[in-house]
């Protein structure tokens, strides 16, 4: 019950009570009664009882109404408060979703459509680099130029000193296994291995690490009839982020038919493989059908090679390949990283080794691009997204792009010593944080856009510490930015005379830290990772120039042997 149902309930007792006084038969008897003596005495006090009742009524309804009155504010004002909350929540929503769909927006553009070169540090003002603590990149000086040819000299020259030997002997020796190889194919129905390519920083004169390292491609075409393909990812409509960089390999007929099989116009030797089919000799499958596929190349019920097939087949052609040739050897021969097919190692008896990496690839088309199975090894890099993506390599134009650099710069050009030193650090510091998202690919993809920018002759042996503090400095602006473009993809400030394919000149720049977006942790631990490496760079090169370590040879890692 509320106050004003108490108040009118009051009210109407106080009626009946008066109401019940005034008729009471003592105050006005009826019947033979005797008029009172001061009846207007009693006329005039009842008068005035009246009088009292009515300004009781006036003021109880009065106080009635102040009462609603009173309700009725204390209503209104909850509600208005209730709507002004309501209203502030929902305004607040609105301004947070908006705030949150313009920042995708303007991170997608950021990311996607900004238009214009790569980061350039060149003519920026290096207070605006910011290093640790919010400290310009300047701010961490490193040694002046006769502390950095001192440590160059004792600690890196001499350190690659043997790599042309090291070059001699691990190609002789490759020249040997791939042709026994050849000798245990059959030309008419399997694989084909062409000449192997010395890639990487091995030949390229950079290379810092010990032990020494030589890379090289295996190029394989299949027999006829069959051709490969090509299928480069720029040249489709739409591909996912994580599929660029990649393609896949059709198997055709060489005159362009659909896929189908010879097993049956072809007699095959006993241990040679049908492209299409396992040792069944089964027909191609189709939907419903009950016959298994054993050691296929191309993906099971597709007619895309498979990578890890070949990974598999290359590895079992190089086992029987060693023991075709073994006993002409005093040393062993082990498969070294199982994730890679070609990762192999000599193992002297004196204990020593020497690691090398023979890579099945296949060439696209004319072009010295080459398709490789082997998987990519920096973390800011994802696996592919099936087998049959295979990792497109410009490893060979890379090569031919140093080379034909070398010939323009002055003579004893700083350009690859400033890529040691800076391998050199990063190889320590990963050593002392553990790996991060930089590796040494990306440290050779910024060199390559500086000497594209610069003239020849800032390259002089004299701007060494220049030349160094300028390549930190474009990194810093890239892992900044989370921009890193691909030096070769899209790249149209590539001379023509580099034979680049069309279709990678005109594709879309291909970022090579556009995975820093997503993967925050990485990115954070590869900022922190990097200027810790800056910090530590003035220290770490005036102690190997004082005391350079006898023994710079890693341990060996696990062995398979074959």
């Amino acid at each position: 019950m509320n106050t004003t149902d108490m108040a009118m309930g009051l009210f109407r007792v106080c009626l009946v009570v008066v109401t019940a006084i005034i008729n009471h038969p003592l105050l006005f008897p009826r019947e033979n009664a005797t008029v009172p003596e001061n009846e207007e005495e009693i006329i005039r006090k009842m008068q005035e009882h009246q009088e009292k009742l009515q300004m009781e009524q006036l003021r109880l309804e009065e106080e009635v109404s102040r009462l609603v009155a009173e309700k009725e504010a204390l209503r209104q004002i909850e509600d208005e408060d209730q709507q002004q909350q309501l209203e502030a929540h929902t305004t607040w929503d609105l301004w947070s979703t908006l705030c949150m769909i313009l920042f995708l927006i303007i991170e997608v553009w950021r990311q996607d459509h900004q238009d214009g070169t790569f980061p350039d540090c060149l003519g920026a003002d290096e207070d605006e680099l910011s290093g640790p603590g919010g400290a310009p990149l300047r701010g961490l000086p490193l040694p002046n130029r006769a502390t950095l040819d001192h440590f160059y000299e004792h600690c890196i020259r001499s350190a690659t000193g043997d790599a042309t030997r090291t070059r001699e002997f691990v190609e002789g020796f490759v020249d040997d296994l791939l042709e026994a190889l050849r000798s245990i194919c059959n030309r008419n129905t399997d694989m084909e291995m062409e000449d192997f390519i010395g890639v990487g920083s091995m030949y390229e004169n950079w290379q810092v690490e010990r032990p020494l390292l030589c890379h090289l491609f295996v190029p394989f075409v299949p027999p006829e009839p069959y051709s490969f393909h090509p299928e480069f990812w720029c040249s489709r409509l739409s591909m996912p982020l994580e599929r660029q960089g990649y393609g896949q390999i059709k198997v055709t007929l060489a005159d362009g038919d659909s896929l189908g099989c010879i097993c049956g116009k072809t007699k095959f030797g006993e241990d040679m493989l049908c492209l299409l089919h396992g040792r069944n000799r089964g027909a191609w499958p189709r939907s419903g059908g009950s016959n298994e596929m054993e050691d296929l190349l191309c993906s099971r019920e597709s007619s895309y090679l498979d990578a890890m097939q070949v990974m598999k087949w290359f590895q079992t052609a190089l086992t029987k390949a060693w023991h075709r040739i073994s006993h002409k050897y005093e040393f062993d021969l082990a498969f070294g990283e199982l994730d890679t097919p070609g990762s192999l190692k000599i193992k002297f008896r004196s204990g020593k080794f020497m690691p090398f990496v023979l890579t099945p690839v296949i060439q696209c088309n004319d072009s010295d691009l080459y398709f490789t199975s082997q998987l990519p090894k920096e973390p800011c890099r994802g696996a592919p997204a099936s087998n049959t993506d295979w990792l497109l390599s410009f490893a060979v134009y890379e090569r031919q792009f140093l080379r034909m650099t070398a010939k323009a710069l002055p003579e004893g050009a700083c350009h690859l010593s400033c890529l040691q030193i800076a391998s050199f650090l990063l190889s320590k510091q990963s050593r002392l944080t553990g790996p991060s998202g930089l590796s040494d690919y990306h440290l050779k993809t910024a060199l390559l856009h500086l000497l594209l920018s610069r003239q020849a002759a800032d390259w002089k042996t004299s701007q060494l510490d220049v030349r160094l503090q300028e390549l930190f400095c474009f990194l810093e602006r890239s892992l900044l930015e989370k921009k890193l473009h691909h030096f070769f993809v899209g790249n149209h400030k590539v001379p023509e005379a580099m034979g680049l394919p069309e279709v990678v000149r005109r594709a879309e720049p291909l970022n090579l830290f556009r995975s820093f977006v997503l993967q925050r942790t990485l990115y954070r631990h590869t900022v922190d990772s990097f200027y810790e490496m800056l910090k530590n760079a003035p220290t770490l090169i005036s102690e190997y120039s004082l005391h350079v370590p006898s023994d710079r040879a890693s341990p060996p890692p696990k062995a398979v042997a074959l």
